[in-house]
């Protein structure tokens, strides 16, 4: 079928050419008058990648809305005491808290303590059970939507939905006074956070609503089961496949979501297409993710925290393989790809059969270098091998008495050499040190393979990574110039193995790669682009799809994307095994020309750019609530295209 690009195409069908356009003035400032709330379960409370888009974006949405932006999510005592603080509520909304709470809903109002410091209101969501049965009635009797019974995920998602519809009631009546004209715009992001849409639009309040899907459900099922997904997409029948995949509630839920709201929009132009298909509603708006570049450019010090972080990743490295057999680290690259572990969805297993094409391609080539690749994720696991954590603890031990020789032998060997003494270091070292250093290094050896993977798995029998790779024969024996490194845990400081942040991993290595077979857009590689490491993404990644569509070669700038679409499993691996053997035949000097394109470049990503689009949809929400509601001047309000949003001159990066 022919590829739709919505970053080229209007923005809506009631998109006007000649209609006030949302220039750069008008990107910074909201509409006089409404207040905007961004609705999500991940507010304060961070479960996954949704949790990132609000975060980074809170700067720009206070930037233009000002305190007419509130954030409004669930309330979890546990995370909210660590990014949430409570202050005292006034005005109207304080009406309207006061009110709710006289009803039995405990609102919580304050600031999230992220960048931009939003008002946030978080809800005590939780009904006694025969509220929670009457409100799943009337989602059947209104909206003929099945919920089960004693579903512990979709009662949350009623529950809160419940809560939502009654706060945003409370507020429009404190608001608006029973007056008309929707000075409310409502943000709901995912299923998750936003079943109140078909509610409010029943009782028909006067808010202008607007929803957004980071991926369809059903479309997740699907593309875990099959390579063909997005070839197949126009004869998939939706609702027989969620019948099969069992998820017919929160299918049902997604599409009352998508077709109540008078704006719809998705992260990207390769989402939209299922969307239409599975959902049965086209998109207004694509609105791609960005990132707060500045939180995470470094500038002229992007070269440096490399060199400092690799030497981190570097000390790993000796723990994992030294005690086996060495290698040179000089020569050495790191790759990396993370993720849920989704490993069909992220493209783990084209990620594995490529690293095993070119450990081939590299024994052949003899290029003397050494290739490490790390795979990120997150598996139920007993706790780190005993075995990595017994050689990490040899390994600094080893360290400490290098560093406890260095200390005695400096002093002697400056005495040596003032008067005129011949440089020998042997006799400067005391024969207790010359014992310890000699039963360290004893202690560090040991007489296997370097293990696979890091921690000891519940079920390794059935893990589909740690199968696949014993399939391919990646084993990290001595002679194979590819070694992996499976790690099912998530890297942060108060990991044993590492000690270090997760960006400051990132920064470490040398490329990062993301062939996902299904990424609605994909923050993994535009995070390496955030801090100057190139990585590979593909054409089926909303990420991969937005450079295609608005770049003509992105590979020169450090940003490769994988042709995947349409196209047999191995010949895309043969494809990203030829694009490793060429980065790894690239010099030092030449690899750190390409960090500093991908440097360059990363401000295209900036939310002052992408953010354009989230104006253009709330705008546009409003401007169909006034229509609705019949209230205000619709030419009052600018609009814009999403083809105008993506030819935008970019913002600078800082100079030098």
């Amino acid at each position: 079928m022919s590829e739709r690009s919505l970053q080229s195409d209007p923005a809506s069908s009631d998109y006007v050419p000649g209609a006030s356009a949302l220039l750069e003035a008008g990107a910074s400032r909201a509409p006089v008058g409404p207040s905007l709330f961004e609705v999500s379960t991940e507010v304060c409370n961070q479960v996954g990648g949704i949790y990132q888009v609000l975060r980074s974006k809170a700067p720009l949405m206070t930037q233009r809305w000002g305190d007419r932006y509130y954030a409004v999510g669930p309330w979890e005592p546990a995370k909210a005491t660590v990014e949430f603080e409570e202050t005292k509520h006034g005005g109207w909304v304080g009406r309207a808290i006061d009110r709710l709470k006289d009803q039995g809903l405990t609102v919580h109002y304050g600031r999230w303590l992220i960048p931009g410091r939003p008002r946030v209101m978080l809800l005590e969501y939780w009904q006694p059970p025969d509220r929670l049965h009457q409100t799943k009635f009337r989602l059947w009797e209104d909206h003929g939507i099945e919920t089960p019974v004693a579903d512990g995920l979709i009662d949350m998602v009623v529950c809160f939905a419940d809560a939502c519809a009654r706060l945003f009631e409370a507020l429009s009546e404190a608001r608006h006074g029973g007056r008309a004209g929707p000075a409310l715009v409502a943000h709901f992001h995912e299923w998750l956070g936003g079943l109140a849409i078909p509610i409010i639009r029943r009782k028909k309040l006067p808010i202008a609503t607007v929803f957004t899907t980071h991926a369809t459900l059903l479309g997740r099922y699907i593309a875990s089961s099959r390579d063909d997904f997005y070839d197949h997409l126009p004869w998939i029948d939706q609702a027989s496949e969620a019948l099969k995949y069992n998820v017919r509630t929160p299918h049902a839920i997604e599409r009352a979501c998508a077709h109540g709201a008078h704006v719809f929009t998705t992260v990207s132009s390769v989402t939209a297409e299922e969307c239409s298909q599975l959902l049965g509603r086209p998109v207004d708006v694509v609105t791609p993710n960005g990132l707060t570049i500045g939180l995470y450019n470094a500038g002229h010090e992007q070269q440096r925290l490399h060199g400092e972080y690799k030497e981190t990743i570097h000390r790993f490295t000796m723990g994992h393989f030294f005690p086996s057999y060495s290698f040179d680290l000089d020569k050495t690259l790191y790759f990396f790809t993370s993720g849920r572990f989704e490993p069909r969805n992220k493209g783990f297993d084209l990620c594995l059969e490529a690293m095993a094409r070119l450990n081939t391609e590299m024994k052949a080539a003899n290029l003397g270098k050494t290739v490490v690749f790390f795979i990120i994720s997150k598996r139920a696991t007993r706790g780190i091998n005993p075995l990595a954590m017994e050689k990490r603890g040899v390994l600094n031990e080893l360290n400490d008495i290098c560093q406890k020789i260095v200390s005695g032998v400096g002093p002697r060997l400056f005495s040596r050499a003032a008067a005129q003494g011949k440089l020998h270091l042997d006799d400067l070292v005391d024969e207790y040190w010359q014992l310890r250093y000699r039963r360290a290094q004893h202690a560090l050896r040991q007489h296997c393979q370097p293990m696979v993977v890091t921690h000891i798995l519940e079920d390794d029998q059935q893990d589909p990574v740690l199968n696949y790779i014993r399939m391919l024969g990646l084993h990290n024996s001595e002679h194979d110039p590819v070694k992996v490194v499976y790690h099912p845990d998530f890297i942060n400081p108060h990991n044993r193995l590492w000690g270090l942040e997760y960006d400051q991993f990132v920064r470490g290595c040398h490329l990062g790669v993301f062939p996902s077979q299904y990424e609605p857009w994909g923050y993994t590689p535009l995070e390496c682009g955030a801090m100057g490491v190139p990585s590979v993404t593909s054409d089926l990644a909303g990420f991969g799809r937005y450079l295609l569509d608005n770049y003509s070669e992105p590979e020169k700038f450090g940003m490769k994307v994988l042709r995947r679409r349409g196209r047999p499993y191995h010949d895309s691996a043969a494809d990203l095994s030829r694009f490793l053997f060429d980065f790894c035949r690239l010099e030092r000097r030449d690899r750190i020309s390409l960090r500093n394109e991908v440097d360059k470049r990363s401000f295209d990503f900036d939310w002052s750019r992408l953010g354009r689009a989230y104006h253009a949809a709330h705008d546009l929400a409003i401007v169909r609530g006034q229509s609705e509601f019949g209230a205000g001047d619709p030419d009052s309000v600018p609009m814009i295209s999403a083809a105008a949003l993506s030819h935008r001159d970019p913002p600078q990066g800082p100079t030098a």
